[in-house]
């Protein structure tokens, strides 16, 4: 049930942010430092801007290399729950979830079986986008994710992470 879902939103984040992006598996070698440099380019500058006119290019470009390369992988997990009534935002925080995962296990190999680590990862970055989408739409607030931004001010958001991880996630 976990893996049907979680493909079923990495589906939708697909298609609504970058619906000309084609996922034919190529089979290829392992990414290059050239390529996770690109890539952390482009996750953030979308983190940055992820409205900005070169935002679904470049998650595009982000999500399909990240399903082709075989040395690297980001263990989805929806630790937060999306907002509700605005699909653009939900979607576009699920993505920023995605792209500071995979700016996580590009930027620390050494820890790529630490799953909290990403996922604490994951949520910063959704946050960090949610701050940036306020500033666009200051009424799209939403009281759950303004509680979580306290949480991280406060020191505590890693044992939020950690609680939800152990009942959301499959490590």
């Amino acid at each position: 049930m976990f893996i049907r879902k979680i493909s079923a939103a990495v589906v939708g984040c697909a298609l609504l942010l970058a619906p000309t992006v084609s996922f034919t598996q190529d089979h290829r070698g392992p990414s290059t430092a050239e390529e996770r440099q690109q890539a952390l380019e482009y996750i953030h500058s979308w983190q940055a801007d992820p409205l900005g006119p070169q935002a679904k290019d470049q998650f595009g470009w982000v999500l399909k290399w990240m399903a082709q390369v075989p040395d690297l992988a980001v263990q989805v997990c929806t630790i937060i729950d999306l907002p509700k009534g605005n699909k653009k935002d939900s979607t576009t925080i699920f993505a920023a979830m995605f792209v500071a995962q995979t700016a996580f296990v590009i930027q620390n190999p050494d820890k790529k079986d630490d799953r909290l680590a990403e996922y604490q990862a994951g949520v910063e970055g959704a946050l960090h986008v949610y701050e940036q989408l306020l500033k666009a739409n200051p009424k799209d607030r939403q009281p759950y994710l303004d509680d979580l931004i306290q949480r991280r001010d406060a020191g505590t958001l890693a044992q939020f992470v950690k609680e939800r991880a152990a009942t959301e996630c499959k490590n």
